[in-house]
């Protein structure tokens, strides 16, 4: 072994493992050199700084060790080793560090952990480019449906006409979920939900700490028996974005992936990102769109006619393709539009010339209908709204296959992002 392992450590007061580490460290006593941190904030700042890291050692007794934070270390490049505190009750199987020790360790269980699981660090350019983490997507999961669209298109009834289309489908055994991912969420409305709790705030936050069974996160959820669906709830203010952390979203939509046979997603149509407009603070209030779009095997962008209508569809299936959706996954939806075919024609026509993508699936119409009775009521929508909905979703699911899953396809990579290798090494 060259070189010395280089340890941030995170700690509640007081700690006993924590002083005693701090001990070894400066006697030189141990190969480490050990960086307190006093907060989660100051050890995402340390990690983010461009310095290489061995490891982290963090206090299982701390709320703030949860998915992100492990996640924030593995970007880093660090292995993550929790010190489990016996009078907490965490399921750190769930969360996967890459070791979770007791808190009477001595020095040498600590130098053999590190030896096996960190990297010595020989000098500021020995990073290893290895130590992220690919997403695990073995096993069963949910078909995605994603709709979304500008403002007043009428999404978010679409999504419902979808939902309702799909659960009439007894090949789905009646397990299938709408899902209200939008920041201004109004299917709480459409649904006349007389409670506003639990919903994805919820469901997120359960995914903080520990991986929920598949019955609580169905718990979480509201019937909607005539429409044959499930519904889970909104933020219940736009400003609760912020709540959301990624990786536990992201837990969260796998889970919902695991407990359903289709899951429809009524998002937003804002797929910006940190790269597109340089804020990070834009790709986290896009965070549930941009997840979903990312995983989705159909994705329906609504618009309505009219050259502002045309002009906005464009647009989306534009921002849709630019952020990684294939073209032929993407469904180009027409809401209200008119009755003669020659009208529909043009509509198509104009379309496939402001996207210029071959591969686009031709578009679906639906008609103007009266629905705020059946939306006021909680009845059924008319068939002419679902069936066309439902049958683009099996037909697209059918010519392209599901959508391969995170971490299956090539990623582009930024370039630095994996450091550099020394002389040295």
């Amino acid at each position: 072994m060259t070189g010395r392992f280089v340890v941030l450590g995170l700690a509640v007061p007081r700690s006993g493992w924590f002083r005693s580490l701090t001990q070894w460290a400066n006697a030189g006593a141990l190969p480490v050199t050990f960086v307190k941190c006093i907060s989660a904030e100051e050890l995402r700042a340390r990690l983010q700084s461009g310095r290489t890291w061995s490891a982290v050692l963090v206090d299982g007794a701390l709320p703030s060790v949860d998915r992100d934070l492990i996640d924030d270390a593995r970007r880093a490049g660090c292995a993550v080793i929790v010190v489990d505190d016996s009078r907490i009750n965490r399921d750190w199987a769930a969360l996967e560090p890459d070791a979770v020790m007791n808190g009477l360790f001595d020095r040498r269980d600590l130098v053999d952990t590190l030896t096996r699981l960190a990297r010595p660090v020989a000098n500021a350019d020995g990073i290893d480019p290895t130590g992220q983490e690919a997403a695990s997507w073995s096993g069963w999961r949910a078909s995605v449906a994603m709709m979304c669209g500008p403002g007043g298109t009428g999404a978010s009834t679409a999504a419902i006409a979808l939902a309702q289309g799909l659960g009439d489908d007894v090949r789905h055994g009646g397990m299938l979920l709408l899902a209200d991912l939008a920041r201004h969420a109004e299917q709480a409305m459409l649904h006349d939900a007389r409670d506003v709790m639990p919903g994805i705030q919820e469901l997120v936050d359960a995914h903080r700490l520990r991986r929920p069974s598949i019955e609580e996160v169905r718990s979480l959820v509201f019937d909607v028996a005539d429409r044959r669906y499930q519904l889970l709830l909104g933020l219940r203010r736009a400003q609760a974005w912020a709540s959301l952390r990624p990786r536990a979203f992201d837990a969260a939509v796998d889970s919902l992936r695991r407990g359903w046979r289709v899951v429809v997603c009524d998002c937003d149509d804002d797929v910006e990102g940190e790269s597109d407009g340089g804020s990070p603070d834009v790709e986290d209030r896009n965070l549930m769109t941009r997840t979903v779009a990312a995983r989705a095997d159909v994705v329906f962008a609504v618009g309505v006619p009219g050259v502002k209508g045309l002009h906005s569809l464009a647009r989306v299936v534009r921002d849709l393709v630019a952020f990684g959706v294939p073209a032929d996954r993407i469904v180009p939806v027409f809401n209200r539009t008119p009755r003669p075919a020659r009208s529909r024609a043009s509509l198509a026509g104009v379309l496939a010339e402001l996207i210029e993508a071959p591969e686009l699936p031709s578009p679906i119409f639906l008609p103007e209908r009266a629905v705020d009775h059946a939306i006021r009521d909680g009845v059924r929508l008319p068939s002419v709204l679902t069936a066309p909905l439902a049958a683009a979703f099996e037909g697209v699911l059918e010519r392209c296959g599901p959508r391969p899953g995170v971490g299956d396809e090539p990623q582009l990579v930024a370039p630095g992002s994996l450091g550099s290798w020394s002389d040295a090494d």
